[in-house]
């Protein structure tokens, strides 16, 4: 199981790396975040935590479904036993459940005492790269694998819903740590899509690291109040970079430019 984890992880993660940050660097150099790329070593470090966690994630799914612990879970494998509407609702809710877990399990994580301790890790990723998607110190790691259990032993989930649920939270990680805007203007102007979590609102959290807790959705953080107040203005300033590239579409970043924001 841990190989699993890591390997879709890793696969991921080595596909989008090689996309925006080698093969299409150059080309959309607009759409990054922040202006400038991480060092190797930030990328090896990222890395080596996010294997080890990824080990971690493994062994408490196997002792959940691997172990006499199973005959104690809400797993189900027959589909007419709960129905289709209820598949594709437990994965909806599961979603929900996770986002909440996340948003209070990160808001603990930046308590003074907690913080310089454990999430100090994740947080050194200041701009992060799709590698730092799972780089957490190992205590943290335990307590981020902690809604497997919780929805294992509490919610009736069918093995596809549990393997959808997954799959949303590896890219929704992925996404957040990109540091790559892939959202058009009209989801942030949408009155659905601000409640929406993106890449921008999780970037701003790594350069200025508080606010901005959320993982999924932007519910927890406006209702608490801890929805950074210069997020707007970091999304109207990724945007523009975006709509200006677009204006002029023959135009590419200078040799320069891309010089100094290459990854070293």
């Amino acid at each position: 199981m841990p190989f699993v984890i890591f390997g879709r992880y890793f696969l991921l993660c080595s596909w989008l790396f090689g996309l925006f940050y080698l093969w299409k660097q150059r080309q959309w150099l607009f759409r990054k975040i922040q202006q400038r790329f991480p060092k190797r070593s930030d990328y090896r470090r990222e890395l080596g935590y996010s294997a080890l966690t990824a080990l971690i994630f493994g062994l408490v799914v196997a002792l959940c479904l691997g172990t006499p612990l199973r005959a104690y879970t809400t797993v189900y494998t027959d589909v007419s036993e709960y129905g289709i509407p209820y598949l594709i609702l437990s994965v909806v809710l599961i979603l929900f459940l996770h986002d909440s877990y996340f948003y209070w399990m990160h808001r603990l994580m930046h308590h003074p005492k907690v913080y310089r301790h454990v999430h100090l890790v994740h947080h050194k990723s200041v701009n992060p790269s799709p590698w730092a998607a799972y780089a957490f110190h190992p205590l943290e790691a335990v307590v981020e694998a902690g809604i497997l259990p919780l929805v294992l032993f509490t919610l009736p989930v069918h093995p596809i819903a549990m393997i959808s649920f997954i799959t949303i939270m590896l890219w929704f990680n992925v996404y957040g740590h990109l540091g790559y805007e892939l959202f058009p203007a009209w989801v942030y102007e949408h009155p659905l899509g601000r409640w929406l979590n993106s890449g921008v609102y999780h970037n701003l959290h790594h350069e200025r690291f508080h606010g901005n807790y959320s993982l999924y959705f932007t519910c927890w953080d406006r209702w608490m109040g801890t929805l950074r107040t210069d997020s707007a203005d970091k999304v109207a300033e990724v945007q523009q970079n975006i709509h200006q590239h677009k204006a002029k579409p023959c135009s590419t970043p200078s040799s320069a430019a891309v010089a100094d924001s290459s990854p070293t």
